[in-house]
């Protein structure tokens, strides 16, 4: 079984202590570093090669979606986990932009906690059923969508071909316009897992952490266009 190796950003000591002690008890965990420090945490990511980082959305110290959309620079295939003092929308919808692959309130369970962490590493995408089954959030995801595709159109030429199954961009169409993988596996009438399963693959196949970078790709390449509403 892989280590995964953890970065820590939060500002609470005691809670910070929490996770570390939590994610210790893994068989397969380390927990590589912890920091408030914007420079410290990229220097983290730059020579730790970090799987997960944990990020307090509520930093004061530094910026913590500018540390995420950073070290996902440094580290593409480093997963990242907002955890936020309460749930707040424009915090979510800030976290999907900069690609968190799971967004938890700080009173996630030490298991829900171990839970994300291990399936993260994994490359699944937690930010999902629960995000976009809200209707003006996912109006707002949408929005960005068809504006990025407005921009990039006619800018570059599209490559039509795909390495995506027919499935695969089917149900890349259907993220695309809000659909959660509960709506999802009903439309095409199959299981929530086989939804997951397709949505494991796209992002190894397209080398990207998360559902929003996948249709993001398959927009810019022209695999899928955005219906206006």
């Amino acid at each position: 079984m892989d280590t995964i190796r953890v970065i820590i950003v939060d500002e609470q000591p005691l809670f910070r202590r929490g996770i570390r002690a939590t994610l210790e008890e893994m068989e397969n965990c380390i927990v590589i570093g912890e920091s408030t420090d914007a420079a410290d945490v990229l220097e983290l990511a730059r020579t730790g090669n970090p799987d997960v980082a944990l990020i307090d959305a509520g930093l004061s110290s530094s910026d913590p979606l500018e540390i995420a959309r950073q070290t996902r620079h440094l580290v593409p295939r480093m997963a990242i986990i907002m955890l936020t003092p309460s749930e707040d929308e424009e915090r979510l919808f800030q976290s999907i932009k900069v690609g968190a692959a799971a967004y938890y309130t700080r009173n996630v369970t030490p298991e829900e906690l171990v839970e994300a962490v291990c399936k993260v590493s994994n490359g699944e995408y937690l930010i999902n059923d629960d995000v976009l089954s809200k209707p003006q959030l996912a109006s707002r995801v949408l929005k960005s969508f068809r504006e990025l595709n407005v921009e990039e159109e006619g800018t570059e030429a599209k490559d039509l071909y795909s390495p995506l199954s027919t499935r695969e961009v089917e149900i890349l169409d259907y993220i695309a316009r809000g659909n959660s993988n509960k709506e999802i596996a009903k439309s095409l009438k199959i299981s929530d897992q086989t939804v997951k399963n397709h949505i494991t693959s796209i992002l190894k196949k397209l080398s990207v952490n998360d559902r929003t970078a996948a249709v993001v790709h398959a927009l810019r390449h022209g695999w899928i266009k955005m219906q206006q509403e």
